[in-house]
């Protein structure tokens, strides 16, 4: 029996999956005749499909790092699904406008509740991002040679890993 994942029952992922079931029925509206449709078809699917997958990916760990990256994809996925399906209203092929103007609306409604989403990621859980794109503010790099590691790790686990292989070593000379 399948097990519905808690992040399918957010009010962020249920906007997703409406706003991919709103332009999958308006894909399959738009006309076969249009070159730049046909290609639109295949960049707003992309979109719409991306967009809930990366809302499963950032919820299924807690790392603010790994959230916030996800949470730009999901930006740029939908900002540019935004205006691929409002360009629609400007070609004499499509007529129903309606679709695309309910998209948009659908668009900004899951624009505020992401707004909301990303506004609650913990910040004290996160790895620290070398590239300094996704460190949670007021975030300090933690010790310098352990570049992925946080000041949380516990360091007593490796207290005694240099004797173990000194001594080691020191059989093998012998």
């Amino acid at each position: 029996m399948y097990k519905q994942d808690p992040a399918e029952k957010s009010p962020l992922f249920l906007k997703a999956e409406l706003l991919f079931q709103l332009v999958e029925g308006l894909v399959a509206s738009l006309p076969e005749d249009d070159d730049y449709i046909q290609a639109t078809k295949g960049l707003m699917f992309e979109d719409a499909i991306i967009i809930p997958a990366k809302i499963a990916g950032a919820e299924s760990g807690d790392l603010y790092s790994i959230r916030m990256q996800n949470a730009a994809i999901i930006r740029a996925h939908a900002m540019h699904l935004y205006v691929q399906v409002g360009s629609l209203r400007f070609h004499d092929s499509y007529k129903d406008l309606e679709y695309v103007h309910l998209i948009r609306k659908e668009i900004n409604e899951f624009r505020l509740l992401f707004i909301d989403w990303v506004a609650n990621f913990d910040t004290e859980n996160h790895y620290w991002d070398e590239w300094g794109l996704f460190n949670p503010p007021g975030a300090v790099p933690p010790i310098e040679g352990l570049p992925f590691l946080n000041d949380a790790l516990d360091h007593s686990d490796f207290e005694d890993f240099d004797d173990d292989f000194d001594d080691d070593f020191d059989d093998e000379e012998e």
